[in-house]
């Protein structure tokens, strides 16, 4: 059997990949390269982990509780067992990680500015009449100190190579 055959049967392929691949169907997504279904997962899964970190910090400075050594919040003491840690440490809850989803949409992903915004900018932009197009043929390239197409060399008169 083809190794295409057995992806397509889904015997190779994790689960989460099987699902955005439907995820993609539904949305009428048909062609896009082998490795997006897993640097999506990859993003999820780091944009995840990151959101519960951030989450278990705001959770510590909230609700700080004393540990046995007299220790505020829930840093790993070595005097005592991960088990008496995890007595120790408050549970998340749906507000500590709306603050962490809040806090980190803030500065990681950029805004889009509103519709009505852009479209007074393309017609402020739009006012303003194209140059008139030169009726000749050809590239039309800038001017000639615009371009790199100046050589950027100089010739030595054929004097002074003989004279070597």
């Amino acid at each position: 059997m083809d190794e295409r055959e057995n992806t397509e049967q889904g015997t190779h392929t994790p689960r989460d990949v099987r699902l955005l691949r439907l995820i993609f169907a539904s949305q009428g997504v048909t062609s896009y390269e082998d490795h997006v279904p897993l640097q999506l997962l990859d993003f999820a899964y780091r944009y995840t982990t990151d959101i519960l970190q951030d989450a278990m910090i705001y959770n510590d400075y909230a609700h700080p509780q004393q540990t046995n050594a007299g220790n505020m919040g829930s840093g790993h003491d070595h005097n005592h067992d991960d088990d008496d840690d995890l007595k120790n440490h408050q549970l998340l809850n749906n507000e500590d990680i709306r603050l962490a989803i809040a806090a980190r949409t803030s500065y990681q992903f950029k805004p889009v500015p509103p519709k009505k915004m852009l479209m007074e900018l393309a017609a402020e932009r739009n006012e303003k009449p194209l140059p008139a197009v030169m009726p000749m043929w050809g590239v039309r390239l800038p001017p000639e100190k615009y371009c790199l197409t100046a050589k950027d060399y100089t010739e030595e008169p054929d004097a002074k190579r003989k004279k070597k």
